[in-house]
């Protein structure tokens, strides 16, 4: 192990044992399945999982949180959400990461206090600082613990103590919700999220790992009714496998509703929606 990244694992160690007693807001992605698996080896009983059921989440997410914590043994907790009904959710402004981790993370701090947990850990790490992050300030607000930000580690850093500690999501591919994939201003529906959602399902099942699948919408002028664009983020070297399922990924995207299909040609990048803001 490089000698900064031990020196970082060391701090993370020294920051939860500082806690008396801790509840990590749990995804089941890279960061937060790291930082609730080495919590949980460092305080034991005292650390719990608490987990969101949205439909701003897969359901694939849920189920995997569910598996992992019950393969460590530690206790999890799931509180449902309805973000859709979070005031100025749907619009989808630009600060709409911020109303949303504000309403959640204040349900994960009412669940976490019935069990008598004192704090409330969240996944970031030091590169979420150098994106477009307005739910950062809501976790700041609420007094949220974030110990690999405290600890100075990088998203590289995570993925190779992942890997050392044998955690399966080591090379998980990065995830963000699903309302991420909208353009801010555009509505944000039940039925949208689930295009979306099955959309992304279809390319997993064609063996493309990481990716987005954003929607865009437009207005028709006859009717002034709506058509939908995918517009497919994937790494470069993943674009040659993409166009040999061209015609299986239009029909199936089609059949979910969306009008046009589009290849994004600067590939897979996160936050690709934010650009339009920095």
């Amino acid at each position: 192990m490089r000698e900064d990244i031990s020196y970082k694992y060391n701090k993370l160690i020294n920051i939860l044992r500082s806690y008396v007693s801790l509840a990590v807001a749990f995804s089941g992605g890279v960061d937060s399945t790291f930082l609730l698996k080495v919590a949980h080896d460092v305080m034991g009983d005292k650390c719990i999982a608490i987990t969101i059921n949205s439909e701003v989440f897969p359901e694939r997410e849920r189920i995997a949180s569910e598996d992992f914590c019950a393969t460590e043994g530690i206790e999890r907790i799931e509180v449902k959400c309805n973000d859709l009904e979070i005031p100025g959710f749907r619009g989808n402004p630009s600060d709409r990461c911020y109303l949303c981790k504000k309403s959640v993370f204040s349900e994960i701090i009412k669940a976490a206090s019935v069990k008598g947990i004192r704090d409330i850990a969240e996944g970031s790490n030091i590169d979420d600082e150098g994106d477009y992050r307005p739910g950062l300030k809501a976790i700041n607000e609420l007094g949220i613990k974030s110990p690999l930000r405290e600890a100075g580690l990088t998203k590289d850093d995570i993925r190779q103590l992942s890997h050392n500690l044998g955690l399966s999501t080591w090379d998980k591919p990065s995830f963000a919700c699903l309302a991420s994939r909208f353009v801010y201003g555009e509505e944000i529906s039940e039925e949208k999220l689930k295009m979306v959602d099955e959309a992304e399902k279809l390319l997993l099942e064609k063996g493309f790992s990481q990716l987005r699948v954003r929607i865009h919408e437009g207005i028709r002028e006859n009717n002034n009714s709506k058509y939908y664009i995918a517009r497919i983020e994937i790494p470069g070297e993943d674009m040659e496998h993409l166009l040999k399922c061209r015609e299986e990924i239009v029909e199936g995207f089609k059949a979910l509703g969306f009008d046009y299909i589009s290849m994004d040609m600067e590939g897979f990048r996160t936050g690709s929606m934010n650009e339009v803001l920095l």
